[in-house]
């Protein structure tokens, strides 16, 4: 990839930005990065749901780490995974697009399987590995001057798009599989199909260990490498995801603690999460520990809603005050807690309530680096820089609408896309065509279709996400016409 612009590409980025498409000029983060380069820690969380942080609201879990964090930061009220399920959210992450526009909307393996032929819907037949057309936020970096490390689940493809193919530097761990077969060292063992699983670079480490504490181990060993030059550490932990599986002595304290009415019921999930806590507190002080933290920019999100199904006949979580989960286009499978510090930028306990997309981590990122990043991937990125709201959590971004697009099934749906304008949500099913139309100011539980009531807007929501299927080339699920 090429950093050096043209004029005709400066023009036509200036263009892209003119129209809202990105959201610049990157000249407000630079007058800032002038004096300092910026480090990026970006933690990223499997199936963690939007109140499964006492931060958010939790009932049952005990985060102390991360609500310190929170205090620190700013923390977001309407942040999105740009889908529902996690290899298309990943996808988003590391291009800035959605994941429609990349045809990366349902994870790896589903890819990889010939559709059911006892539903109504043929969904498309998606990506399965991140094309290396695409530029990621690694190599957008690494071409800016930046190392870069991967740690933990990666997901978007087979060996041949592992991270090291993708501007990574360092890959630990990081697989074409969506989960361990066990939390448990040595994290190995045959799954449902019979295929064996492993977690690659955790080798030497002792009966009992969890790999949460491993990955962070070695995200703190390579900060330790890493430190005299400016750097992108994405880490992405397994936990919350399945198997549901916590540390013995936490699990029973989590058991103890359990209260009836309580929204949160496991204490195994309840243990996970604090595994979870602990080591972002362990990351957090190893950054204060290498004096790094006043050049640090921390992110922790989560790339889609959490398991509000049960697993194995067991209860996973709640989303509660959110309706549904992980595979929804409801708020439960898309809306994330998300937490940014940017030292001396951010203020400390802020609150934003500006919607905000996974999308936009990409152009943020570069906009806080003082890069502009790749002129021809710039061209058709979703993302917006959101460096406006961590300036000034009041702000407004120069966009009107979100959108999604999951045309698979899942235990919480069938095929389905979604647009959301303000306070207002639509959702469109393929399987009858049927309309929901939400107000999520008066009614964040969306338990009230207003399609009804308010026939105009819904019109005019179905016409914009209409269009865009169209202008980003979607792929839509056809009529299942039998053998």
């Amino acid at each position: 990839m090429k950093n050096k612009l043209n004029r005709r590409d400066c023009l036509k980025y200036l263009g892209l930005s003119t129209a809202g498409l990105i959201h610049t000029p990157f000249s407000s983060a630079r007058e800032t990065a002038s004096s300092k380069k910026w480090n990026f820690v970006f933690i990223l969380v499997d199936d963690m749901g939007w109140s499964d942080l006492s931060c958010y609201g939790a009932d049952l879990h005990e985060t102390p780490n991360i609500d310190k964090f929170a205090g620190e930061c700013m923390r977001f009220t309407d942040a999105y995974a740009a889908s529902p399920v996690c290899t298309p959210t990943r996808a988003s992450i590391m291009t800035g697009k959605y994941p429609a526009r990349l045809h990366m909307t349902v994870w790896r393996e589903e890819t990889l399987r010939p559709p059911r032929k006892n539903r109504k819907m043929i969904p498309p037949q998606a990506v399965s590995n991140l094309p290396h057309s695409e530029t990621t936020i690694a190599e957008a970096l690494q071409s800016a001057g930046y190392q870069t490390a991967h740690i933990g689940k990666w997901h978007l493809g087979g060996a041949e798009h592992y991270p090291e193919t993708q501007g990574f530097d360092v890959n630990i761990g990081g697989t074409l599989w969506g989960a361990p077969n066990t939390y448990f060292y040595p994290y190995s063992g045959s799954d449902y199909y019979g295929h064996h699983r492993y977690v690659p670079g955790l080798a030497f480490g002792e009966k009992g260990e969890y790999l949460t504490d491993r990955l962070t181990t070695e995200a703190m060993n390579l900060m330790d490498k890493m430190q005299h030059k400016p750097f992108l550490l994405h880490l992405a932990y397994h936990t919350v995801h399945s198997p549901i599986e916590g540390k013995p002595e936490l699990v029973e304290y989590y058991q103890k603690k359990l209260k009836e009415g309580m929204n949160h019921k496991s204490a195994t999930y309840a243990a996970m999460v604090h595994a979870l806590d602990q080591n972002v507190g362990r990351l957090l002080g190893k950054i204060d520990e290498l004096k790094l933290a006043d050049n640090t920019v921390v992110i922790l999100f989560s790339d889609n809603g959490g398991v509000s199904t049960e697993i194995r006949g067991k209860f996973v979580t709640s989303n509660h005050p959110l309706r549904s989960g992980k595979g929804s286009l409801y708020e439960g499978g898309i809306r994330e807690p998300l937490l940014i510090k940017w030292p001396g930028v951010t203020k400390p306990g802020s609150i934003c309530h500006e919607p905000v997309c996974s999308t936009d981590f990409y152009p943020t990122m570069l906009d806080i680096a003082g890069s502009s990043g790749d002129s021809n991937h710039n061209q058709n990125i979703d993302g917006i820089s959101i460096t406006p709201l961590l300036k000034n959590p009041a702000s407004q971004l120069p966009r009107k609408e979100l959108y999604w697009h999951f045309p698979h099934y899942y235990s919480t749906t069938s095929p389905v896309s979604a647009v959301r304008q303000g306070d207002w949500k639509l959702l469109e099913y393929y399987e009858d065509g049927h309309l929901e139309l939400y107000n999520l100011k008066d009614d964040l539980g969306e338990q009230k279709n207003l399609v009804e009531k308010h026939p105009t807007k819904a019109t005019e929501l179905k016409t914009l996400l209409s269009n865009w299927r169209k202008n980003i080339d979607a792929q839509l699920p056809v009529v299942n016409q039998g053998e």
